[in-house]
């Protein structure tokens, strides 16, 4: 019987097997950020076992609050640095070089096809769009992770998705995973392998595959996986080009990787890409989800687009492309926040900043803090959030405040209109 990329990639890093359906996992990176690993190096400290068990491993960055807004933000970025130095962790990003781990740490090179990776952070499994198993993890298993490079995961099972047809104008790899977790529901996936394939899939950017598998997480997933393939490789190829002959000699062994084809799968779904519409968040569960035409006319406070699900540099150009020569409605304020430095720069570089700007938009550094309502975009009670986000729970952005998930797309027409628009009228 054939193996699921998922089970190749258990198989090559399997330390034990406690029990059949628990296995020990070597880990190849753990990534920490400054809201869950303090809790961890605390512990680790208290317990005497204030050690790392590879510092070229760990990947660490301040970025849910940055710079800190007040004495406990700063006193946990401290507690990071000081970390980072007495380990001498040299991928520790500070204030001025950090930005949103996960666009950051795929930017660096840091991920490659078949990788374990780790974080105390549940949008791990962006991670996975580059044929890596990343997974979100407890205070506990990353106390493990960083102390001994293992952590324990259930024997996997994986749900192949496939997206096939041609992706209409104006509807995004958002769109498509919004859709899929609706038809899923938020418990669709439940200790399962996304495992997305298809056409539609094989045709995206390496941005639009983590946007993908960032959100699988909202339906239950352990993990998101895009098989690795040539794109893969153009994309690593600045930091692999000394270990392979060509791009292409990469991609051919980037391909063990993936899932053969007698694999068994424990759930299918297939979606055609071509009949859908942009999609919208309408309540407070990312499976509250609705075709824009059914939302358009929805009034908006303030537009976020940003975080690490869309605040790549394809991201901002979608939404540029929008916005360009427009101004934001009277009665809304629009955010923009970059993912990372390199991005911002790009974004500088290309004018879109410019056109941000000039539409009436705050620009800020990179940084997570809207996303979860710790700074840099909190809504007031009863107010409405268009936001590029990947979670619409109740106070997610701000006590008694909604959120409406969409693409940047979508996010961009609302700053104009004032209210949840479909934005192919604009393209």
């Amino acid at each position: 019987m054939g193996q699921t990329i998922a089970e190749k990639i258990f198989a090559a890093h399997l330390r034990d097997t406690p029990t059949p359906d628990n296995m020990v996992l070597d880990i190849d990176v753990i990534m920490c950020h400054e809201i869950t690993t303090p809790i961890a190096i605390m512990d680790l400290v208290d317990k005497g076992m204030d050690r790392v068990f590879d510092p070229d491993k760990i990947k660490a960055v301040i970025d849910h609050v940055t710079p800190p807004k007040d004495s406990k933000t700063a006193t946990q970025a401290k507690i990071m640095r000081e970390w980072a130095r007495r380990h001498k962790i040299k991928d520790f990003f500070d204030i001025g070089r950090n930005g949103v781990c996960h666009a950051l740490f795929p930017e660096k090179g840091f991920i490659r096809p078949g990788y374990t990776v780790i974080m105390g952070d549940s949008h791990t499994c962006t991670h996975g769009a580059f044929g890596a198993f990343a997974a979100g993890v407890g205070t506990t298993d990353l106390e493990v992770g960083i102390y001994k490079g293992v952590c324990a995961f259930r024997k996997p099972k994986s749900m192949k998705i496939e997206v096939v047809g041609t992706m209409p104008e104006g509807v995004s790899a958002k769109d498509i995973i919004l859709h899929i977790i609706k038809t899923l529901t938020v418990n669709g996936a439940t200790d399962m392998v996304m495992e997305f394939r298809g056409p539609v899939v094989e045709g995206m950017n390496m941005a639009a595959r983590m946007t993908l598998c960032n959100m699988s997480v909202e339906a239950g997933a352990t993990s998101g996986l895009c098989l690795p393939d040539r794109t893969t490789a153009e994309y690593l190829w600045p930091f692999i080009r000394d270990q392979y002959e060509s791009v292409d000699a990469a991609a051919e062994e980037f391909a063990t990787w993936h899932s053969d084809p007698d694999a068994e799968y424990a759930k299918e779904l297939t979606i055609d890409a071509s009949e859908l519409e942009p999609q919208v968040t309408w309540g407070y569960k990312p499976d509250h989800v609705k075709p824009i035409s059914e939302m358009a006319g929805t009034g908006v406070d303030q537009v976020y687009i940003g975080s690490c699900t869309n605040g790549r540099i394809e991201d901002i150009r979608e939404a540029a492309s929008i916005l360009k020569g427009r101004k934001v409605a009277d009665t809304v304020r629009g955010i923009l926040t970059p993912a990372t430095p390199a991005i911002y720069s790009q974004a500088l570089d290309e004018g879109l900043i410019k056109i941000f700007m000039d539409a009436g938009f705050c620009v800020l550094n990179p940084t997570c803090g809207a996303c979860l309502g710790m700074s840099s975009g909190v809504l007031a009670e009863g107010e409405v959030c268009a936001s590029t986000t990947n979670r619409n729970f109740n106070g997610r952005m701000g006590k008694g405040g909604m959120v409406h998930l969409m693409s940047p797309l979508s996010a961009a027409a609302a700053a104009i209109t004032g209210e949840i628009t479909d934005p192919r009228q604009f393209l």
